[in-house]
């Protein structure tokens, strides 16, 4: 299999790329050192229309899809993850997906902002009590005349600190006094709602994290996504596109941790010879570049089945829906756990250089992790495949 990136892909490419080593890459040790969100930047990416990428151009976005979405975020991740991450959670997890479930009124009300970088977008999922087992949620919604009631807390979640739209999972009730998942568009100015703490992580630093608290929170009626109640399928229906979007993140990730250390490798000179010269370098070498040509290759296979699972009929076909969640998992899986083996070779390679702050792997290596626990841990994802396979 290969795959063929239209003029126009390589395009949007070539033009994140210059924006990536030209803005980006000059601030990113600082970014990491200081947790900085990298606020000018996020406009950039704004103006250069690719915060709405999947969206329509009526909404104020820039018409593509989740291959355009993937090679924008490879080109982040190459050199700084943390701007890669704001980015996808901002376009993927809540742009693309108010896209995909709002109503006419919702999508000219909150898209055009959201895509020019006016307002900061994030998606809260995840509970203290609720990580992997996602629908035991506690987060609770009341409905009370034509508004609900939101009671509960949200962890971990990217852009909490910073956003100003989040589609938020609730549990409502049912007629037959069941409870069921209702997803929910919430401002940051809506009364009872608050940004908690900030968390301080390991990696992807310059990304914001934090917990979202919801005290007697007064949201909308006409602010539920979809239907009440169906919010276990729209969180569902946008599980596979985060997955393949991490996967391109961690392929572009490894990508700019081969490349440095390949440039050191030519120059660093060890017993009269470069390091490239010795074999078991090579071998070093070959290993990672080939593992990063079949991650490239399984993400970018996902991003075009998503692309043609969201056109029309291809909606209800059972077979490629399969297909889709089996390689969202496989690409998810194989790309956080081969991130993660690229970047400590690297280091590696590199000796002490490779331990030192100052340069961009000891950084590359921290951010590598996250990528086997966020967006479903590899545990989680080789319950997937199997399921699939069995069933």
């Amino acid at each position: 299999m290969s795959i063929n990136f239209t003029a126009e892909q390589e395009m949007i490419r070539k033009s994140v790329s210059d924006f990536a080593k030209k803005d980006v890459a000059p601030i990113a040790y600082e970014i990491d050192r200081d947790e900085i969100f990298p606020a000018e930047n996020f406009k950039k990416l704004g103006e250069l229309d690719m915060l709405g990428i999947t969206v329509p151009e009526e909404y104020g976005g820039a018409g593509y899809g989740y291959t355009e979405m993937c090679i924008v975020i490879e080109e982040l991740a190459k050199v700084c993850i943390s701007t890669s991450a704001v980015f996808a959670s901002h376009a993927d997890l809540c742009v693309d997906n108010l896209c995909r479930n709002g109503n006419e009124e919702q999508k000219k009300k909150y898209l055009p902002g959201l895509c020019s970088a006016k307002l900061i977008g994030g998606l809260a999922m995840t509970e203290p009590e609720a990580g992997s087992d996602v629908m035991s949620m506690g987060l609770y919604a009341e409905k009370k005349g034509n508004e609900y009631i939101l009671n509960g807390t949200k962890i971990f979640i990217t852009n909490g600190p910073i956003g100003d739209i989040f589609i938020v999972y609730a549990k409502t009730d049912t007629p037959n006094g069941s409870q069921r998942v209702t997803a929910f568009i919430v401002e940051k100015e809506f009364e009872g709602f608050e940004a908690g703490k900030k968390y301080e992580k390991m990696g992807w630093r310059g990304s914001p994290t934090g917990e979202l608290i919801f005290n007697n929170c007064r949201v909308p009626e006409k602010n539920i996504l979809g239907k009440e109640g169906m919010g276990g399928h729209i969180l569902m229906s946008g599980l596979n596109t985060e997955r393949i979007v991490m996967a391109a993140q961690a392929v572009g990730l490894a990508k700019g941790a081969f490349e440095y250390v390949l440039n050191y490798a030519k120059e660093r000179k060890q017993f009269g010879k470069a390091l490239t010269e010795f074999q078991m370098i090579q071998g070093k070498l070959a290993d990672m570049s080939m593992e990063i040509e079949l991650g490239h290759l399984i993400s970018y296979h996902g991003a075009a089945l998503a692309d043609n699972y969201s056109k029309g009929p291809a909606l209800t076909d059972k077979a490629l829906r399969k297909k889709m969640n089996l390689v969202a998992s496989y690409a998810k899986l194989f790309t956080s756990e081969m991130v993660m083996r690229v970047t400590t070779e690297a280091v590696q390679m590199m000796g002490g250089y490779g331990y030192m702050k100052e340069f961009p792997l000891e950084r590359m290596m921290r951010d590598a992790k996250l990528s086997s626990i966020g967006g479903g841990t590899s545990e989680i994802q080789r319950l997937i495949i199997a399921r699939e396979l069995i069933n």
